[in-house]
């Protein structure tokens, strides 16, 4: 027998990716993820690891169907996947779901101060310019992570899992019994 050398956990080992999509849906928590894909950022494929890290119900990609997946090492087969041509068309199939920006742009709330929501969408820009006015508009609210060096911000593959860690920590493991 061929040994699996895929980039799982040994339960999953020897599974099809049918049978993996489908055990990990019995499970997904409810946060959704997307990115404002507009210059095809190579950060994308550590958000998209990221989400299937905690394994979240969706990841949404607005604007350019191309990213570097790369950097996803085949994570994104494990999970869904939805593409939007526009920030309306997204907002639109979030319903009444919270959109939440990520970034530290002027009137940005601090993480330790904001809520995140059980069923949120966390939405995430390119590294360097962030998300475009147009979806920050389209947010119910914008969250900073507080920093306390020289820098400005940390990398946006970077603030994808702290921000999901964080929204695990108060809506999955506060919860466990």
């Amino acid at each position: 027998m061929l040994e699996d050398t895929r980039n799982l956990v040994d339960n999953y080992k020897g599974l099809s990716e049918e049978a993996i999509v489908a055990d990990l849906d019995r499970t997904r928590h409810t946060v959704h993820v997307a990115v404002e894909n507009l210059t095809r950022d190579f950060n994308m494929g550590t958000i998209v690891r990221n989400a299937n890290a905690f394994n979240v119900a969706a990841v949404h990609v607005i604007g350019r169907r191309q990213w570097n997946k790369r950097g996803a090492m085949a994570t994104d087969k494990y999970l869904h996947v939805y593409y939007h041509a526009s920030i309306d068309e997204f907002v639109k199939s979030m319903d009444r779901r919270p959109i939440i920006a990520v970034d530290n742009q002027p009137g940005a709330i601090d993480l330790s101060d904001a809520e995140l929501p059980r069923d949120c969408v966390l939405v995430f820009g390119a590294e360097g310019p962030g998300l475009s006015p147009e979806m920050i508009t389209a947010s119910q609210k914008m969250v900073a992570i507080e920093q306390f060096g020289s820098t400005r911000s940390v990398n946006v593959g970077v603030a994808s899992g702290i921000m999901l860690y964080e929204w695990t920590r108060r809506n999955v493991l506060t919860h466990k019994v």
